[in-house]
C-alpha cells in the first residue's frame, strides 16, 4: 500500500502553516509538501517535522507574479537570471529545512514562443540540476492540464519525459500527478507503467473535481494496485481541494481501503 503525504498547499490552508504541519501529523500522515513555504523560516519549519514526527519532501520554486500572470519561472524567455535565483532560494530552503525536491515550475508562454521555451526550460534545467545535485536534491518535473492552466509551457507526460531524456540527469525525474494526467490525457494506468523508471514523486487528486480521491472518474483503487504491483516505494502525495474542512474528508482513506499511517503496510 502506498505511503501518502499531506500537501498543505492544499490541506488546512485555513490555519498557519506551522499548525498544518501539527494537524497532518495528528491526522496520521508521516510525510508532507508544500507548495511556497518561503514566509516562514525554514528553521522552524524543521524544527516543527521533527516535533511531529513527520517527513518533509518536496517545495516549489516561486511562481513569480501571479498578478501579472505568472505561473513559474523556467521556460519564460528572458527571465532566466529570476529562475536561477529561485532555484537557489528553493536549494537553500530544502538544505535549511530538511526537505528533499524541488518541483520547478516551468511557467505559462505564448503558444507561438514554444519552441524557444523549450530551449531556455533545457538550459535552465541544466544550471538547476547542479546546483540541486551539490545538496543531494531532485529536481521535478510536471506538466500541468490546459483547462487548468492554458497557458502553462506543458501539459503532457510525454513532453516532461522528452525533457528528462534529453537533461539525462539522474537527480531530475517526473512528478506524475494523477489529477493533472487524467485531465489532460487520460490512459492514466498505460502511462504509470511506461514512465515509471522516471518517476519521482506521485500525487492524487479527484478528477475533475480535485477534491477527495473517493469520488469522480478515477477508480484510485486500481491506481493504488497499480503503483504497488510496480514496486513504487515513494510517497503519494493528497494535493487536493477538500470539499469541506480537511478533517472531515480524511474519511476518503477509509472509503479507498487504506490508512494514512505510514507505520501499517497492510491493508484495512
Amino acid at each position: 500500500m502506498p505511503r501518502f503525504s499531506a500537501n498543505l498547499g492544499f490541506l488546512w490552508s485555513e490555519r498557519p502553516l506551522l499548525e498544518r504541519i501539527e494537524a497532518a501529523a495528528k491526522a496520521g500522515f508521516g510525510a508532507i509538501e508544500m507548495h511556497w513555504p518561503y514566509e516562514v523560516a525554514a528553521a522552524d519549519v524543521r524544527c516543527a517535522c521533527e516535533r511531529y514526527g513527520v517527513m518533509l519532501l518536496g517545495i516549489n520554486t516561486v511562481p513569480g507574479r501571479l498578478q501579472d500572470g505568472d505561473f513559474g519561472l523556467g521556460a519564460v524567455s528572458g527571465r532566466e537570471e529570476e529562475f536561477q535565483g529561485a532555484i537557489d532560494q528553493s536549494v537553500a530552503y530544502c538544505v535549511a529545512s530538511g526537505a528533499t525536491a524541488i518541483h520547478a515550475m516551468a511557467g505559462n508562454v505564448r503558444a507561438d514562443h514554444r519552441i524557444d521555451a523549450r530551449r531556455v526550460f533545457v538550459q535552465n534545467l541544466r544550471l538547476a540540476a547542479d546546483k540541486a545535485a551539490r545538496h543531494d536534491l531532485t529536481l521535478l518535473l510536471e506538466p500541468l492540464n490546459p483547462r487548468d492552466h492554458p497557458r502553462y509551457f506543458y501539459s503532457t507526460v510525454a513532453a516532461a519525459a522528452d525533457l528528462i531524456a534529453e537533461l539525462d540527469r539522474p537527480n531530475i525525474k517526473l512528478q506524475f500527478d494523477v489529477y493533472h494526467v487524467g485531465m489532460s490525457e487520460g490512459d492514466i494506468l498505460t502511462k504509470l507503467e511506461q514512465h515509471f523508471p522516471i518517476i519521482g514523486h506521485v500525487q492524487i487528486a479527484a478528477i475533475p473535481t480535485r477534491a477527495e480521491p473517493d469520488e469522480g472518474e478515477v477508480a484510485y483503487g486500481a491506481i493504488f494496485n497499480r503503483l504497488d504491483r510496480l514496486g513504487y516505494r515513494g510517497w503519494v502525495g493528497c494535493e487536493y481541494r477538500p470539499r469541506a474542512g480537511t478533517d472531515d474528508g480524511l474519511c476518503w482513506a477509509q472509503t479507498l481501503g487504506v490508512t494514512l499511517s505510514p507505520h501499517s503496510r497492510a491493508r484495512q
